[in-house]
């Protein structure tokens, strides 16, 4: 690598005891130190690596000899969906000098990190191309915090839009509802009346027995219509009403005692609970939230019991968070919806059965507590949803 190139900035001050003294040396040192991986490529072709510094051990797990002798190395550890955008673009540094990237870096142990990397061409004295210098720096804690924005704006939102729809949809459900009731009750003296004047002849002729039933199907079905409606305006309500309440220190526990206590009668005929509690510190959140996810995860939990089950309750603490876990022997979440239970309205049960809002609720808030839902799932098996909530989150201003 042509280290003359670099711009360095020297000082007078004699060299500490840990740094070389000599200038070539001190280079060395430095270049393997900083904090982003220093390296070169022929300007051509494969742009394969001629140089790396010796930190691309400490960051990614590879030995710097290994990624100069394989020719394809930096090609073949790009993210398979990044590389088509590098690769289409990259031939523009001989005209532009240089360019940066963003994108994800396959490491010895299989994961991958985000990198920006600033690339720059070298020309000798009459112009020619001579290699192309980079540095890689590793931004992956700044993706995953952009990434946290990002949601946190959306859902922000979201909550906006949501509270918007409740409210426009509740005035007419309102009305509506009202006016089913009141019909409900003409329609039952309506047909009381001519059951007792009319003729059977007028009766059968009407098909009276058919309209009064029906009519009852009708009316009934509106009802549950409308109910279903208020269900999904109430969740939509909770949602956008998520930062009301005062952040305090919760009892986990007594969250959890009294969500079964309101699902009782739904656990009665359907679930044995068998509680496994540990000692737990109190966790500083929004209790009435909190009792709303682990209501959404034990819903979820109870609908997913063919016939009488068991959910078990798990309750944890290391020295950064407390651990809910809530699991069943139900029918399990096949593999190409796992990835979608989070989503708003998704829903595999019924019509009529569920909103589809619930544990999309309840991923909002255990994310606005700092927190995570882990989720793993066997169809035929059952299903185990782990609640991870910090002890110390940092609170929304």
């Amino acid at each position: 690598m042509e280290f003359e190139d670099f711009d360095f900035i020297t000082s007078e001050a004699p060299a500490r005891a840990s740094e070389p003294a000599d200038p070539l040396q001190r280079l060395k040192y430095l270049v393997d130190n900083t904090p982003a991986i220093i390296y070169s490529t022929v300007p051509s072709g494969d742009f394969k690596m001629t140089f790396v510094s010796a930190n691309a051990l400490n960051v990614l797990g590879y030995r710097p000899a290994d990624m100069v002798t394989d020719p394809n190395f930096w090609f073949d550890h790009i993210h398979p969906d990044d590389a088509p955008n590098i690769f289409s673009s990259l031939a523009q540094i001989f005209t532009e000098g240089e360019k940066a990237y963003e994108y994800r870096f396959r490491t010895a142990d299989g994961r991958y990190l985000w990198m920006h990397d600033k690339l720059r061409l070298i020309r000798d004295e009459q112009g020619a191309p001579l290699e192309v210098i980079g540095s890689l720096t590793d931004i992956t804690d700044r993706k995953q915090m952009e990434e946290t924005l990002l949601q946190a704006q959306n859902m922000a939102s979201i909550g906006q839009l949501a509270a918007g729809v409740a409210h426009e949809i509740n005035n007419p459900v309102g009305f509506v509802t009202s006016n089913i009731g009141t019909l409900k009750s003409y329609a039952d003296t309506l047909f009381d009346l001519v059951e007792h004047s009319a003729t059977a002849e007028q009766r059968r002729q009407a098909d009276f027995d058919f309209m009064k039933e029906d009519t009852a199907a009708l009316l009934r079905e509106s009802m549950d219509g409308l109910r279903r409606v208020r269900d999904i305006v109430q969740a939509l309500k909770d949602f956008s009403e998520a930062g009301d309440s005062q952040w305090q220190q919760t009892d986990v526990h007594e969250g959890l005692e009294s969500t079964l206590n309101a699902l009782a009668n739904e656990l009665r005929f359907k679930a044995k609970v068998d509680k496994h509690f540990g000692k737990l510190p109190p966790v500083r959140g929004l209790p009435g939230q909190l009792n709303q996810v682990f209501r959404a995860i034990l819903l979820n939990a109870i609908q997913a019991l063919p016939a009488q089950g068991i959910i078990r309750i798990v309750t944890g603490a290391d020295r950064e968070a407390v651990h809910v876990r809530i699991q069943d022997n139900g029918v399990g979440i096949p593999p190409e919806n796992l990835g979608r239970i989070f989503d708003p309205f998704f829903t595999t049960k019924p019509v009529g059965s569920g909103t589809g809002l619930g544990l999309y609720l309840a991923y909002g808030i255990v994310s606005k507590h700092g927190g995570r839902i882990n989720v793993i799932s066997e169809p035929g098996k059952g299903s185990a949803f782990t609640v991870v909530l910090p002890l110390r989150p940092a609170e929304p201003r």
